[in-house]
């Protein structure tokens, strides 16, 4: 037998949030709600529920059992207010209580599984297979609408035009631009399909200055040099030009309403086409800040020569938007004392706290792009934590923000960037969940190449270290509901660190101090396929940053955002991507079952997740040598006699599909793997 029946075995103890175990996963007020809770068979005297703040437990009835394990179910009807609750296994004298922390020796102070009646995450995000698109480097699908060179001055620089779709980007890279735009994300949409792509993320693409957008210019309106530019003219900077004052051609073509409104209607076209194929778009909102450009501050003083707006602020107390910034002396006209986000003059901090008006605009902001005739799926949020000048304001913005979208498209996702605890803004009413930097990114980089996501520092203590990786992993995860956790961007890379490939070299850098070049040097692609398995096999949706895929390197911003190499793709890697996604897809496991932890050793994790009849395990092993292990997978409810298969393997030099059998015996299964290797099994009852 795989376990003892004498004690109280911890290792068969499970539950959780999902279908499999609490049903509904995600209840109504006035549901009736059924939990199960599952032990080894005959192994446990009693089953409790017990709510917090209270120490005295509800018996559970034991409802079914399958040799393996025992069943237990307890029932209870939703309120109007959260439950939080735990559950406690007592057999003999031995005790145990069980959260989402998984079994502790004591009545927990965390981790504590929650119901939040009314609350549920879109299910169409659930484990979908995100991609991720800078939007200026993927593709020029419309030379016409390019920025042309001295087109205008960008923090006091010329904007620069590069010919060479292949160049690194430079130090100062935020006023270069090589002409990728939403015609060629259009162009590129039979490609994302056959990667497996469900979900387009796209950064910023409404009017401003910059290639990286987190400047806003203008909310209301798609950047025509993404979009469509039907009105063109006017005249690009000459001589020794100091101010935006002759940027008469970037005047035309970002203030001028022709280019406006056929730029919107362009994205509503590019919305239909995405939606016909049944993907989905998720837009990125930057209402922390908006850039010193933007029509209510007009710092460039744009809009105050185009002749055709209300003045802005920055030129004038009287403006119609002076309420919207925080000014910190009366020295009009072009008072330049504003409040910058983190001190930058090019990032004005919005006054929400100051004016009303501006909180009911960026509401119905947030309404109108995932309404016709756009119908955008959600909302990424840039620095979401940092928006208004209190905590108390914050969560109060979040919540107004949350039904004004869900009002507009209730199936809309709202996503926030946020680096730390998000649990605060995790209660229901706020975020439906985040990138997932500490449950996701921060883990596995430091489990596969002991570095973190710049590339700026090395750690040795956890590389490897298996059980630090499962520890961090489930601390975080605890601190989101589990609605939360399968939506959550689960990226390897995104344009504000290091591509992970680079980060395979194990080598600390920038491009300023080791130039691109070193950014493709001493890599591991067997590290790569590695952390590609884990992103496709977790818990959350899977997003690839365009590139990765294809094998672009690069150190943190800006080197992260290179181009995407049309024509120079690494074809193989991108192979291997369709078949992960496609794994991930079309096994049930994958998108919403359980996870269970399995193993944890140096430079060794196994893992597994269920659903049903899915059964799915993965083991990563780190090692530079050959591992033969033993994967417990009578955990997963998988039965001597049956059979599990292997339908990938990755290793240092590539991969392998081919499918081969593993017979369960006392409870394991034995897999050999290579150096640098990973291994996905799936149970054969579907």
């Amino acid at each position: 037998m795989c376990f003892q029946t004498e004690a109280l075995n911890k290792d068969a103890l499970f539950t959780d949030e999902t279908d499999s175990f609490r049903f509904p996963s995600e209840p109504e007020e006035g549901d009736e709600v059924v939990l199960l809770f599952r032990t080894a068979a005959n192994n446990a005297d009693v089953v409790s529920y017990i709510e917090a703040g209270s120490s005295l437990g509800s018996a559970m009835i034991k409802t079914d059992t399958d040799n393996l394990f025992d069943y237990y179910e307890y029932r209870l009807k939703t309120g109007s207010i959260p439950i939080k609750y735990c559950f406690s296994v007592r057999k003999g004298d031995e005790i145990c209580y069980y959260s989402r922390l998984g079994p502790v020796g004591q009545y927990p102070d965390a981790g504590w599984f929650t119901i939040v009646p009314g609350f549920s995450t879109p299910n169409w995000a659930k484990g979908a297979v995100m991609y991720q698109i800078f939007v200026d480097r993927f593709c020029n699908g419309d030379p016409s609408n390019d920025v042309v060179g001295d087109e205008y001055l960008y923090i006091g620089r010329r904007v620069m035009a590069v010919d060479d779709w292949d160049k690194y980007p430079d130090q100062f890279d935020v006023g270069s631009f090589y002409g990728g735009d939403l015609q060629g994300v259009w162009d590129k949409l039979d490609y994302l399909e056959n990667l497996g792509v469900e979900v387009i993320y796209l950064n910023p693409i409404f009017v401003s200055p910059s290639n990286h957008k987190y400047d806003c210019q203008d909310y209301d309106y798609i950047d025509p040099h993404y979009g469509v530019i039907v009105k063109d003219g006017g005249e690009t900077l000459t001589g020794e030009a100091s101010d935006n004052r002759g940027a008469t051609r970037y005047m035309i073509r970002t203030t001028d309403q022709e280019n406006l409104k056929a730029s919107n209607e362009f994205f509503a076209r590019f919305m239909e086409e995405i939606h016909k194929r049944g993907m989905k778009v998720i837009l990125d909102g930057v209402f922390n800040h908006c850039g010193s450009f933007h029509k209510w501050l007009d710092g460039e003083r744009i809009y105050e020569l185009s002749g055709k707006y209300e003045p802005g602020a920055f030129e004038s107390e009287n403006s119609p938007y002076q309420s919207f910034f925080k000014f910190f002396n009366g020295q009009w006209p072009y008072n330049d004392s504003y409040d910058g986000w983190w001190g930058h003059a090019t990032l004005p901090k919005l006054n929400y706290e100051g004016s009303e008006t501006l909180c009911r605009y960026i509401l119905d902001i947030a309404a109108k792009w995932v309404s016709e005739p756009y119908n955008a799926d959600g909302w990424r949020l840039d620095v979401a934590a940092d928006l208004g000048h209190s905590s108390q304001f914050n969560h109060k913005f979040w919540k107004d923000f949350r039904k004004a979208v869900k009002a507009a498209n209730p199936n809309a996702i709202v996503l926030a960037e946020h680096y730390g605890d998000p649990s605060a803004w995790l209660q229901g009413d706020e975020w439906d969940t985040v990138m997932n930097y500490d449950a996701f990114m921060e883990p596995v980089s430091w489990f596969l190449t002991g570095m973190e996501k710049h590339s700026d520092e090395k750690n040795l203590r956890l590389f490897g270290d298996g059980e630090t990786f499962f520890r961090s992993m489930n601390y975080h995860m605890s601190r989101m509901m589990t609605g939360s956790v399968l939506t959550a961007m689960n990226q390897l890379s995104n344009h504000d660190h290091s591509r992970f490939l680079t980060r395979t070299s194990m080598k600390t850098g920038r491009t300023s101090t080791e130039g691109p070049s070193a950014a493709s040097e001493g890599i591991s692609y067997g590290i790569f396929r590695e952390g590609v398995m884990i992103q496709m096999t977790w818990p959350g949706a899977p997003t690839i940053y365009y590139g990765d895929e294809a094998g672009v390197c690069g150190w943190t911003d800006p080197d992260n955002r290179r181009t995407y190499p049309w024509g120079n793709e690494n074809l193989e890697l991108i192979e291997f991507h369709r078949y992960m996604t496609e794994l991930h897809r079309t096994i049930p496991a994958l998108c919403l079952g359980s996870l269970k932890p399995l193993l944890a050793g140096d430079h060794l994790i196994a893992y597994g997740r269920f659903i049903n009849d899915s059964i799915c395990a993965v083991a990563v092993s780190n090692h530079t040598a050959e591992q033969d292990i033993l994967i417990p997978v009578w955990q997963l409810g998988m039965k001597d006699g049956e059979t599990m298969s292997r339908v990938m393997l990755t290793y240092e030099s590539g991969y392998n599909v081919g499918k081969i059998t593993f017979a369960v015996e006392q409870g394991s299964v034995r897999v050999l793997m290579p150096p640098l290797s990973s291994v996905l099994l799936v149970g054969d009852r579907e």
